[in-house]
């Protein structure tokens, strides 16, 4: 028969017995009052029956007179059920704590990352943010409204002319935008300008002071390009002399260009080490063993946990170790003369400062030797020839 709802509250046991005097157990059971049901034997001459919890510990004492032995094949009911739910209560519970662990922690402001400040420092703007709660480790919750604080903050510091407060997880942004303050302005002496080289003019522009000189004018180092004395010998003013002058320079160089050069090169071999990173302190946790190679060259990918916008303090660094090989390189004395040469250009326009252009090259004396290729180079170079010179250096002449 089937079990009744109150033999299910009390739990019910399908239990197997096996034994020579399996009638006689049954018999002695039912008249001490236990309840059995649902009994049935099996092919293996076993006995089949289901029984409350209490009528179980109560058929143990007649095992022993009736020479039998029991065996549990089943368990249900109501007491069976609440000890599998108190199992996964404290799992259900842990779980539950986790996930109000985790919105508590999101819910405190971990880093508050301050831009645009130069005049003012970061000490000032975190003690007027600390003045309207907002600091580390404080609830979100708490904090005013960003446009609020944007508001009260731009007020207590009077050096910036506004600032701006974004919430992005657990991270806080302070955008400073500082007063706009001019700079003082330079006080310069009466000056001339005049040629720092050997040139031919090819451009002169005088923004203030008087031009000495024409475009294709020869001018040697030391000439006056453009005046800072305005007027004649009765009659003079002496000003700051400003413009751009321009003009040919020609430059010689000594160029050594090997012919042979050392390449680097990849083997394509390659060996992977993983750490545990932490604090900034690394564990090795894969890859051990030396390095197999001779020469190699190591690459380090570091991964940062994250949760969110929050960054941790750990996580795991990825290093590559790559075998190289280094190869020479046989040139032509073609190609040594045009690299020799390209690397004299970029130092040449290096020098002469910015918006120079060679105009022309002309190779004075070339050959050969000991495996590397020497010449003797021309350049003409466009170039700025102003510098300055102070009056007061005239004056004193």
């Amino acid at each position: 028969m089937n079990a009744s709802w109150l033999q299910w509250l009390r739990g019910i046991v399908t239990v197997s017995i096996r034994g020579e005097a399996l009638e006689l157990l049954v018999n002695r059971a039912l008249a001490s009052g236990l309840s059995l049901w649902s009994i049935r034997r099996t092919s293996q001459g076993e006995l089949l029956a289901d029984l409350t919890i209490k009528d179980f510990f109560q058929l143990r004492p007649l095992l022993k007179g009736t020479g039998s032995r029991i065996h549990v094949q089943s368990r249900r009911g109501l007491p069976f059920w609440l000890v599998k739910l108190e199992k996964r209560l404290f799992f259900g519970a842990g779980l539950i704590l986790f996930f109000i662990g985790m919105y508590l922690l999101s819910s405190l402001i971990w880093n508050i990352d301050i831009k645009g400040n130069e005049r003012l420092s970061e000490e000032q703007i975190m003690q007027a943010a600390r003045q309207e709660g907002l600091y580390p480790f404080q609830w979100s919750f708490r904090l005013e409204n960003p446009e609020v604080l944007s508001r009260k903050l731009t007020q207590k510091l009077p050096g910036a002319a506004w600032i701006g407060v974004e919430k992005q997880g657990t991270k806080i942004t302070i955008q400073v935008v500082e007063t706009a303050i001019p700079e003082p302005r330079k006080l310069l002496s009466p000056r001339h300008l005049v040629a720092s080289a050997d040139a031919v003019v090819t451009e002169i522009l005088a923004e203030a002071g008087r031009p000495v000189v024409k475009r294709n004018t020869k001018v040697k180092e030391g000439d006056v390009l453009i005046s800072g004395i305005y007027g004649d010998e009765a009659h003079t003013r002496t000003v700051v002399a400003k413009g751009i002058v321009k003009g040919l320079v020609w430059h010689e160089y000594s160029i050594v260009s090997p012919l042979q050069q050392k390449v680097k090169a990849y083997t394509g071999e390659s060996k992977v080490r993983w750490y545990a990173v932490a604090w900034g302190r690394g564990l090795r946790i894969g890859g051990f063993g030396k390095i197999p190679y001779t020469q190699y060259e190591t690459q380090r990918h570091l991964e940062q946990a994250s949760w969110r916008t929050l960054k941790m303090p750990f996580g795991r660094m990825k290093e590559t170790v790559r075998e190289v090989r280094f190869d020479h390189l046989e040139l032509t004395e073609q190609d040594a003369k045009q690299a020799g040469l390209l690397q004299a250009r970029a130092d040449l326009l290096t020098k002469a400062g910015p918006g120079a252009k060679i105009r022309a090259e002309n190779i004075l004396h070339e050959k050969a030797d000991n495996g590397k290729v020497y010449m003797k180079v021309l350049f003409e170079v466009e170039q700025s020839i102003v510098t300055e010179r102070p009056l007061v250096h005239i004056q004193g002449d």
